[in-house]
This record gives C-alpha cells, sequence and structure tokens, in this order.
C-alpha cells in the first residue's frame, strides 16, 4: 500500500490491519509517536491524518491510504521546528516528554483550526492529552504563546 508520510510517499508491505503506530515505529522507523496506552485515550500515540489530530495506536493503516499523515517529525521544516515546538521548548513545557509528540499534534491541530483560541478552547482540546509528570500549566502556556 502507499501511504504518504511527512511529504513522502512510502510503498509498504504491511498487513491491512497493523496500527499506524507500528507501521511508523516498526516498518518505518518514525519512533517520534509513543505507545502509551493502546486504546487511543492517552494522546502520546497522536499524529495529523488530513490535519487532523487521530490516535495511530487504534487507527489501522489501510484507512489513511490517500490521506496526508504527519507526524512529530514532519512538522519541522528547512531545518526550523514549528512554532508550537518551539514554544513547547521556549517555555520548558515538559519533564519525562513522553508525552511531548502527542501534545505537540493536538496543539497543532487545535491551532490550525483556531490560531487564538481561548484557555477554554485549549482545555477541551487538549483532555484527550494525559501528562503523567503534571507539567499541564506550562503546556498551556506554550500553546497560547505559540505563533501560528
Amino acid at each position: 500500500m502507499k501511504l504518504h508520510i511527512n511529504g513522502h510517499v512510502y510503498d509498504i508491505d504491511v498487513p491491512e490491519t497493523t496500527s499506524l503506530l507500528d507501521t511508523l515505529r516498526i516498518y518505518l522507523k518514525l519512533t517520534g509517536s509513543k505507545y502509551g496506552c493502546g486504546e487511543g485515550v492517552c494522546g502520546a500515540c497522536r499524529v495529523l491524518v488530513d490535519g487532523h489530530a487521530t490516535p495511530s495506536c487504534i487507527t489501522p493503516v489501510a484507512s489513511v491510504q490517500h490521506k496526508e499523515v504527519v507526524t512529530i517529525e514532519g512538522l519541522a521544516k528547512d531545518g526550523r521546528l514549528h512554532p508550537i515546538q518551539q514554544a513547547f521548548l521556549d517555555e520548558d513545557a515538559f519533564q519525562c516528554a513522553y508525552c511531548t509528540s502527542g501534545m505537540v499534534i493536538s496543539a497543532v491541530a487545535l491551532k490550525n483550526r483556531n490560531p487564538r483560541p481561548s484557555r477554554q478552547e485549549i482545555i477541551d482540546a487538549m483532555q484527550v492529552n494525559i501528562c503523567r509528570c503534571c507539567a499541564y500549566p506550562r503546556i498551556m502556556k506554550a500553546i497560547s504563546n505559540a505563533q501560528s
């Protein structure tokens, strides 16, 4: 099957029921998206699928054929971090960083839909992401301060 990931086309032979996360991590060696819960509720594995933050651990790879997938590795352009990534660094919005790629992906999807979200809109959008280190105040600040 052909997959469009981070601006590249991959022709890959994997079972259609393989999760997108396993395809990314095992077959394509794109390890930025993390395995957290395996049930799509923690947010660590989120990637953009046609611009929507999507839990890759429960998404069959066959369902993303003919769609554009962007992982954390695909956000930086020309050696420059995406503004959300830069804001996370500037605000020290992580501790162990296991959740960070999923947090950044969810924040990018939010800011793409709404460049100036309210505090409540940020809270609502980020509820799908769990941070066990409780860096939520810094994460909120990073998202609020990020330039679209």
